[in-house]
């Protein structure tokens, strides 16, 4: 019997309809999109790293521009693309600090039109809440606001890793989360993230995951088994507090 959606000669092809997102069982596919902040020492596969050492499948990939934000990706065009190739359970939107006015309302704004390419293809928005540099860190609470009404504006999930790296500090207040350049993550600024980001995707807290990880290209992600449990506790602290799954 044939198809009653065979292509017939004469007539524009079908548009290929995107990939479903995978169902009960088969593991996440997220993707994410910003800048430096986001690709800075692979911190996606990171996350990746840490659901694998807890026997959960989850595919990553990023759609990043150093030093741009959201709208630079929408007028660049190729995130919008991504989307729409479909299969994904989320879709992570980060740009800078965004503490200022304008910003903010920028990044609002530039959330609700990617959410709705979001929404097309199943699949469910976040925002990774990042930090401002170490000379303003009295607009930390301006940043976590910034991002809480950007996720709250299209009912997505909030990932408040720069308010794990607050808890960090005031339980370690040398961790060195920051690189000399006083705002892209170090390492371990990147690993705490990832902590907050695992913690929200799968609905536990990050305590007792390893302090040592292999990524994708065989790099290594090290940190003192100390400093680790550290890390841990700040972002189930934060992702309790501040986190919207």
């Amino acid at each position: 019997m044939r198809s009653p959606f065979r292509h017939r000669p004469g007539r524009p092809a079908p548009k290929k309809a995107p990939a479903p997102p995978p169902g009960p069982g088969e593991g996440l596919r997220v993707l994410f999109i910003g800048n430096s902040l986001t690709y800075a020492n692979d911190m996606p596969w990171i996350v990746q790293a840490l659901a694998k050492s807890a026997g959960q499948s989850l595919d990553v990939a990023a759609e990043t521009l150093g030093g741009a934000n959201l709208e630079d990706h929408w007028n660049h065009g190729a995130a919008q693309r991504r989307i729409a190739e479909g299969g994904w359970s989320v879709v992570v939107l980060q740009q800078g600090p965004s503490s200022l006015v304008e910003n903010r309302e920028n990044m609002r704004e530039l959330t609700r039109r990617f959410a709705e390419g979001i929404a097309k293809v199943g699949a469910r928005p976040a925002l990774y809440m990042v930090w401002p540099d170490n000379k303003r860190l009295a607009f930390f609470d301006q940043v976590r606001e910034s991002y809480t009404l950007a996720a709250e504006d299209v009912g997505g999930i909030l990932f408040p890793a720069g308010e794990a790296w607050r808890a960090a500090w005031r339980r370690d207040p040398h961790a060195p989360l920051y690189r000399r350049d006083g705002f892209h993550p170090s390492p371990t600024g990147s690993y705490t993230a990832a902590l907050s980001i695992y913690g929200m995707l799968y609905g536990r807290p990050p305590q007792g995951l390893p302090a040592r990880l292999r990524l994708r290209k065989g790099t290594m992600i090290q940190i003192p088994p100390k400093l680790a449990m550290v890390l841990q506790e700040a972002a189930t602290e934060a992702n309790e507090r501040f986190g919207k799954a």
